[in-house]
């Protein structure tokens, strides 16, 4: 925000042109129903990580009664288990010179004030979209084989990744090899709603029995013209606090175009070359997240000196959070802050739920 001396001789011309971003409307990850705020997550320890338990799914024995023996019902057993999670902190900060003031009549820290709930929920933004990168890295990393390729495997066997590759061989048709025979998450050439069996045929054999009556669709810009394109898109829109949705198949899939795309992992060794984009569908409550009390959020500096007496005023935000995908354990580094970096790498994660239970379910297509 800082106008240096050799500046104030084009300060005119820009003064007709000055104005604030006219922000877009995204539709930011942080703000839907993906995220859930989870009360077991405390931020207030002494260390990078914290944990939070959690009751594992229930294996239950059901005992069928009897008349004649007296032998014991077997309990069903209940356990728990510990994820960790990690900590980060962001902070935003502006300079304005005093002076500058009385030539452009704009004031910069109050424009930089206005902007400030834009960049954080830009930055949580940001964040949620590399720890949805990092879950599909780790799974792919977990596989021997390219993921879930039919309706009988699920991930939780040896070798098989919580993600589905339209392009390998098995759950739609035989391994595609070049552009010719490249698939789409969505077929184009086919009628009506047949059109989606490519997606519905890969969430069927991700999530069996347990597909929810909605989920989000994190698609990219291409993605979401290909849909449109096939009319597949709901006449009808749903309405979610201060988001409204556009939705596909009766409001199933509750659509987010953002750069989901640059998340593919099409070079890595269990996922089709030809496969280079990642569509995410995520169940409601998947990523759980809570604000950090920051000491000191909002600072105020100024070097009266500076600028040969005119002064300078900067002014700096903190915030922190933490951004934890429900279904593993943090496994990254533990001596700092997570950046975008460490939240989208493979190796930060690492699965601990039962694969039927996770809610991001990675779908590599063309």
């Amino acid at each position: 925000m800082a106008i240096t001396n050799t500046d104030f001789q084009n300060i005119a011309l820009a003064i007709s042109a000055y104005s604030d971003e006219a922000y877009t409307t995204a539709k930011k990850l942080n703000g839907t129903g993906i995220v859930a705020a989870d009360q077991r997550i405390d931020l207030s320890g002494e260390s990078f990580i914290g944990q939070f338990r959690w009751y594992k799914p229930l294996s239950a024995t059901v005992n069928v009664a009897s008349l004649s023996s007296a032998t014991d019902g077997t309990y069903t057993g209940m356990s728990t288990d510990v994820a960790d999670f990690v900590k980060t902190v962001r902070t935003f900060g502006a300079e304005q010179v005093n002076m500058q003031e009385v030539v452009s009549k704009a004031d910069g820290l109050a424009k930089i004030a206005r902007d400030f709930a834009e960049v954080r929920a830009q930055d949580e933004h940001d964040a949620l979209l590399s720890v949805l990168k990092g879950v599909a890295a780790h799974e792919v990393s977990l596989g021997t084989t390219s993921g879930i390729v039919d309706f009988d495997t699920d991930a939780d066997a040896s070798g098989v990744g919580s993600f589905v590759d339209v392009n390998a061989a098995g759950l739609h048709g035989a391994a595609a090899t070049g552009a010719g025979d490249a698939r789409k998450l969505f077929d184009s050439t086919a009628m009506g709603a047949a059109r989606g069996e490519r997606l519905f045929r890969s969430i069927g054999a991700a999530f069996k029995d347990y597909e929810p009556d909605f989920m989000y669709m994190v698609t990219s810009p291409e993605v979401m013209a290909e849909m449109r394109a096939a009319n597949l898109v709901d006449e009808t829109t749903v309405t979610e606090g201060n988001i409204e949705f556009t939705t596909i198949f009766g409001g199933k899939f509750r659509l987010i175009m953002t750069r989901a795309n640059q998340g593919n992992l099409g070079a890595e060794a269990e996922v089709n070359a030809v496969s280079t984009k990642t569509t995410f569908i995520i169940k409601p409550g998947s990523v759980a997240s809570a604000a950090m009390p920051i000491p000191t959020p909002v600072e105020v500096d100024r070097a009266a000196a500076s600028y040969m007496g005119g002064g300078s005023t900067n002014v700096w935000y903190r915030w922190g959070y933490a951004m934890h995908p429900m279904g593993y354990d943090w496994a990254g580094a533990t001596t700092a802050f997570s950046t975008n970096t460490t939240m989208g790498a493979a190796a930060s994660y690492a699965r601990k739920m039962d694969a039927l239970n996770l809610g991001i379910l990675p779908i590599f297509h063309a």
